[in-house]
């Protein structure tokens, strides 16, 4: 995958990491907008190449009464409506099929789930709407075997793919990164560190995952500086009123800081190769 041919992608020659950032899901038009405004004023400051990301629509969830977004047209029509306010190409999550072309009319790029990467009947779906696909490592799978899931983009004519990794389980209730994957990984294709969801609780008796935002800055650091790609990380204005995932979320407010911190890593990195 060439950055560069992700529609409305700035500063693809920086030689910076590229960043997914946004909300768990969209809960709402302005919440989104001005998240996305917020990130956008980081990433150009600092050179980085941003793709904005949101759920339009969460299948994944321990209890029938979590929350699963605001109607699917509303949500990807929000999204259109960020990628055409701000000029930022926009990424979201498909777990049918059918998600495949419904999303890929209104985003750049298209995610599988890790808990669905060997669904291989949504990985060719997604692969021959001819968007880039992310493909999340599932928290089951070795980063050798994500070798599979590339092919199977790749075999339907999509060489845009990238892989990431969102941890592997660690017992029932908690998540590790191996970061010996990460260059494993970029055999394959550009390789994302997903930093929230690494840093994930999941299985609590009470039906909401938990999670480990103090642990945010670590991780991230240690992505950088074993040669990812690129990070993903999930934000929010108020983490503890985000209706999906808000345990393990980034409050936006200290986002500048960690990017600046990862940023002079990368030129670190990028000096000794």
């Amino acid at each position: 995958m060439k950055l560069n041919n992700i529609p409305q992608i700035k500063h693809s020659d920086s030689g910076n990491f590229f960043l997914l950032a946004g909300p768990c899901a969209i809960e709402g038009e302005e919440m989104a907008l001005n998240i996305a405004e917020t990130i956008l004023k980081i990433t150009d400051k600092l050179e980085i190449p941003f793709i904005f990301k949101g759920s339009f629509k969460k299948a994944n969830r321990s209890r029938i009464d979590s929350f699963t977004g605001i109607g699917d047209e509303k949500a990807l029509k929000i999204l259109r409506k960020v990628s055409e306010t701000f000029k930022v190409p926009t990424v979201t999550d498909i777990h049918e099929r059918a998600d495949a072309a419904k999303a890929a009319e209104y985003v750049d790029v298209l995610q599988i789930p890790a808990f669905l990467v060997r669904q291989t009947d949504l990985v060719v779906a997604a692969a021959e709407t001819g968007k880039v696909v992310n493909l999340k490592k599932g928290q089951f799978m070795s980063p050798e075997s994500m070798k599979h899931a590339v092919t199977k983009v790749t075999d339907c004519n999509n060489e845009q793919v990238m892989v990431t990794d969102r941890g592997t389980m660690f017992g029932y209730q908690d998540m590790i990164v191996d970061f010996r994957g990460i260059p494993t990984m970029r055999q394959f294709a550009p390789t994302v560190l997903d930093v929230t969801h690494s840093l994930q609780q999941p299985n609590q008796s009470s039906g909401v995952t938990g999670g480990r935002p103090d642990m945010i800055e670590t991780i991230a650091r240690a992505g950088i500086a074993t040669g990812a790609d690129g990070i993903f990380i999930e934000t929010h204005f108020d983490p503890s009123t985000a209706k999906s995932d808000g345990a393990n979320m980034l409050d936006i407010q200290y986002l500048e800081k960690l990017l600046t911190n990862l940023t002079a890593i990368r030129k670190t990195i990028n000096s000794f190769e």
